[in-house]
C-alpha cells in the first residue's frame, strides 16, 4: 500500500476518532488561527498593512490588509494553506524530539501574538482568551503525561483540518471557481485556474502529513535526565 494511501486513510480514522473526543470542536480553530496568523505575517513582511483578522465559530476565518503591489497578493495567498501544514509538522517534529512543551509555547505565543495585534471580533477574541488560559494551565499546573496527551491531540486536529481543510477547497473550486478563498485570489493574480492552486494546497498538505505520521509512528526521542551522581572516589587510610 502506498504511503499516499496509508495516509489517507489513517487520517480519515483519526478525523473519526478525534470527533468522538468531547469539546473537540473547539480546538479546530487552531488550524483557522495559524492560517490567518500567517496571511498577516506575510503581509506585514512584504510592507503591507493588515486592519484585523475576524475568527468564526465554524472554523473560518479572514484577513483584512492593504498591499502597495498586486503582485505580493501571490505571497500573502500562498502564506495560509502552506503554513498550516508546515505547523501541523512542525508539532509532530517537536514531539518527535520531545519537546511538547515547546511547541505548546510556540502555539501558546502564536495566540497571544494574534489577540494582541490582529483579531477583532468577539467571537475571534474570547476564542483567543480561552485557548490561552488553557495551555497556561496546561503549561504550568498538569502533568506531563496529560500535558502530553493535550499536545498530542492539539497535533492530530491541525493535522486533520490542514489536509481536510485544502481538500474543501477542491471542491469549492469545482463548484464556484469564484468562491474559493486564497485558490481564488491566486487566480486572479496567476494565469494557474483556481482548481490548480487548490489541488497544490491539498498535495503539499498531504507531503506533510506524510512526513508528520512517519514521525509519529517513529516514536519519540526519550527526554534527557540530568546525571545527579557522583563519581565515588574511595579513601585509603594506611
Amino acid at each position: 500500500m502506498s504511503n499516499l494511501i496509508k495516509t489517507v486513510l489513517f487520517l480519515m480514522a483519526s478525523a473519526f476518532l478525534t470527533h468522538l473526543i468531547p469539546f473537540n470542536h473547539f480546538f479546530r480553530s487552531l488550524n483557522t488561527m495559524i492560517h490567518e496568523f500567517a496571511h498577516a505575517i506575510m503581509t506585514l513582511a512584504l510592507s503591507g498593512h493588515v486592519m484585523f483578522i475576524e475568527l468564526y465559530a465554524n472554523h473560518s476565518g479572514v484577513t483584512y490588509s492593504q498591499i502597495s503591489s498586486g503582485w505580493s497578493l501571490i505571497p500573502i495567498s500562498l502564506a495560509g494553506y502552506t503554513f498550516a501544514s508546515l505547523f501541523a509538522w512542525f508539532m509532530f517534529y517537536a514531539r518527535a524530539k520531545g519537546k511538547e512543551r515547546l511547541g505548546l509555547q510556540t502555539i501558546t505565543l502564536v495566540a497571544i501574538l494574534s489577540l494582541v495585534l490582529f483579531v477583532r471580533n468577539e467571537y475571534g477574541i474570547m476564542w483567543l482568551i480561552g485557548f490561552v488560559l488553557l495551555n497556561i494551565v496546561m503549561l504550568a499546573f498538569v502533568p506531563r503525561l496529560l500535558r502530553d496527551g493535550y499536545y498530542l491531540l492539539l497535533s492530530f486536529l491541525m493535522l486533520e483540518e490542514a489536509v481536510f481543510g485544502s481538500f474543501s477547497l477542491v471542491l469549492y473550486a469545482m463548484q464556484d471557481p469564484a468562491a474559493a478563498g486564497d485558490a481564488t485570489n491566486l487566480a486572479q493574480a496567476t494565469l494557474i485556474p483556481a482548481l490548480g492552486w487548490a489541488i497544490f494546497f491539498t498535495v503539499f498538505s498531504l507531503w506533510c502529513a506524510s512526513r508528520s505520521l512517519r514521525l509519529f509512528f517513529g516514536g519519540r526521542k526519550p527526554r534527557k535526565s540530568r546525571d545527579h551522581t557522583r563519581a565515588f572516589q574511595p579513601r585509603y587510610e594506611e
